[in-house]
């Protein structure tokens, strides 16, 4: 399978991106380089190799406190909902309004 400028133009309007022709044929490029890989990954033979349900085997590694038990202190109340909105500049009593920010 390989994109197209027809798809990357499609997958731009979507996005609202305005793309210059050198972005487009370098998206094109570069997401062709992707599928090429993942082609070339799917040619490995992986039947022998157990699926796993966490990519590091111990705490800590490389991944921070991924697997850490939450932290409750310093926990507190989420702002009642009608103090929130009492605060907006703008609201319709339950939800903020806000101006428009994209077009087309």
């Amino acid at each position: 399978m390989k994109v197209s400028e027809k798809d990357v133009a499609y997958v731009a309007e979507l996005a609202n991106l305005e793309l210059t022709p050198q972005e487009r044929d370098g998206m094109l490029r570069d997401l062709n380089s992707i599928l090429d890989y993942v082609d070339l990954l799917n040619e490995l033979d992986t039947s022998n190799v157990r699926p796993m349900a966490q990519v590091s085997a111990g705490e800590n590694e490389g991944f921070g406190d991924a697997g850490r038990e939450d932290i409750l202190e310093g926990l507190r109340p989420s702002l009642p909902h009608d103090v929130a909105l009492s605060n907006a500049p703008d609201a319709d009593g339950t939800f903020f309004r806000v101006p428009k920010v994209i077009e087309r």
